[in-house]
């Protein structure tokens, strides 16, 4: 489980550091008018994810169940199964994101948001509308040998293939996007690093794992009724995620403008990479869980949820730290100080609320669809989002930006107690000793951190790389040292490894 985590680990970090390179490149190549049409394009495209009906996640769960078996028949069958929903799926997929374009042009082109771009960026922007949600159709099957790698445990292949389509995406926005400026350019990459990552992942399950074929030979009826049975509720996850993080630009396009829509989407930028460091723990907990379970080892998942959770705040705490005290500096060095006031006040607002959101939805979550209970999660997921949608359309008219920020924050903090509670509930752990153990401790081990960090801006005004970066080791440091000497100390489920066990106080 470790190395699988560890690889998942690796390729986020790829994903920061590409992420930090690529936007502000982005923003200076496009501007910030087009970076924000680009944003709402990518956020209302999205929205097509939600036909998937999260057949992904039950491929998961049913060629893991075939494979803990043996049955190498019954794994081809869940794939070819899984190939045809997901084929017409695409097609369906295909045809709405058509539909969608008129609404884009006249709800979003003809108001605000489209007011600063030029006859030919407009066109542009219409051509790459087109294309982000072909891609999106496309990617209902193309990224379906993803599930097969993931249910045979092989995340250290499926995390190279996707660092090579990160790097080649990187490459190509580097090499061709100062070229032809425009939104077209961004789709086609999108489009191009896609085809290169099926055809990588095909290449890999052929070598890697005899016998196994994607294709349609081995489809079976009696299959399609237990598979879009189980990803209904994953598609609700996903209906959930989408309202509660992929709409926010759509309000603000609709109510505010291009430049706040940017603005939002920077102050919000690192929430999805950090997400997948602890997704990655979820990834492997999942399939994990489903063993355990259908082996008759469930109370085995106490210490999972236990000590996946306090790892998975420890490792929140050190990026939120920082960027709770640091973001607006970070944000004013990263992409300009004109941008830093609004992004830093929308990114310190989230930033709370996924101090909770993230080791939930990395462990608890994933812990709770493995044991087949997915029915109460899926519903407070879904009301999370609605109730995001709804408190940023009733606050993004009198608090602007914060608002929308506002109304994102506070259903994931409901939504992550509820879900906690309910895995804990599930597996006999008291909520007093999870909240202890998983929170408590840490964070009051932090708190010398952050009185470090306060007393370092005091007495420094951080305008450089080089005084942020100080500022980010000293928050760093000060938390390493806490959590061996303090956190960590006569843990019972974590122990230090190599040279700092010693300091573990276990004997």
């Amino acid at each position: 489980m470790i190395r699988s985590i560890g690889s998942n680990w690796a390729l986020n970090a790829l994903q920061v550091l590409v992420l930090m390179l690529l936007t502000p490149f982005t923003l200076r190549t496009l501007g910030a008018e087009q970076n924000g049409v680009w944003v709402t394009v990518v956020s209302l495209t999205g929205l097509l994810r939600l036909l998937v009906l999260g057949v992904p996640m039950a491929s998961v769960k049913s060629i893991a169940e075939a494979r803990g078996r043996a049955d190498l028949a019954g794994v081809n069958r869940a794939i070819s199964t899984c190939l045809a929903i997901t084929l017409a799926m695409g097609v369906v997929a295909l045809a709405l994101g058509w539909a969608q374009l008129e609404a884009f042009e006249h709800g979003y082109l003809d108001g605000a948001l489209g007011a600063g771009l030029s006859p030919a960026q407009r066109t542009a922007a219409q051509v790459g509308f087109v294309l982000a949600a072909t891609q999106v159709a496309a990617a209902f099957v193309l990224r379906l040998p993803y599930g097969v790698l993931e249910a045979h445990e092989d995340f250290t292949t499926r995390n190279g293939i996707m660092a090579l389509e990160l790097l080649a995406r990187a490459g190509l926005t580097v090499a061709l996007l100062p070229r032809a400026p425009d939104l077209t350019t961004l789709a086609g990459i999108l489009v191009a690093t896609m085809v290169l990552e099926f055809a990588l992942a095909w290449l890999a399950i052929r070598s890697r794992h005899a016998g196994v074929r994607f294709s349609l030979a081995s489809f079976d009826r009696s299959l399609v009724r237990g598979i879009l049975s189980f990803s209904v509720f994953a598609m609700l996850l996903n209906v959930g995620t989408l309202l509660a993080f992929r709409c926010d630009a759509l309000v603000i396009g609709r109510w505010l403008d291009a430049a706040a829509t940017t603005q939002f989407d920077l102050g919000s930028k690192f929430f999805e990479p950090l997400a997948g460091f602890v997704i990655g723990i979820g990834a492997v907990v999942m399939p994990a869980a489903t063993r355990l379970r259908a082996s008759g080892k469930v109370h085995d998942l106490r210490p999972v949820l236990l000590r996946w959770t306090r790892i998975s705040f420890l490792l929140v705490l050190v990026i939120g730290t920082f960027l709770l005290l640091l973001g607006p500096e970070f944000l004013a060095l990263w992409v300009g100080p004109e941008l830093a006031g609004p992004a830093g006040s929308v990114l310190r607002v989230l930033m709370v609320s996924f101090l909770v959101y993230l080791p939930v939805r990395g462990v608890s979550l994933p812990i709770l669809m493995g044991l087949g209970q997915p029915v109460k999660p899926t519903v407070a997921l879904l009301a999370m989002g609605v109730i995001n949608i709804a408190l940023s359309i009733a606050l993004v008219g009198s608090l602007g930006l914060v608002g929308v920020a506002l109304g994102t924050a506070l259903p994931n903090i409901a939504f992550s107690l509820f879900v906690a509670m309910l895995a804990c509930r599930e597996l006999a752990v008291p909520a007093r000793e999870f909240l202890a153990y998983a929170f408590g401790k840490p964070l009051l081990g932090a708190l010398p951190a952050v009185a470090l960090v306060l007393g370092y801006k005091r007495l420094v005004e951080i305008d450089t790389w080089a005084e942020l970066i100080a500022g980010g080791v000293l928050s760093t440091a000060a938390l390493g040292v806490v959590t061996v000497f303090f956190v960590l100390r006569n843990d019972p489920w974590i122990a230090l490894p190599g040279p700092l066990a010693r300091f573990g106080g276990r004997p």
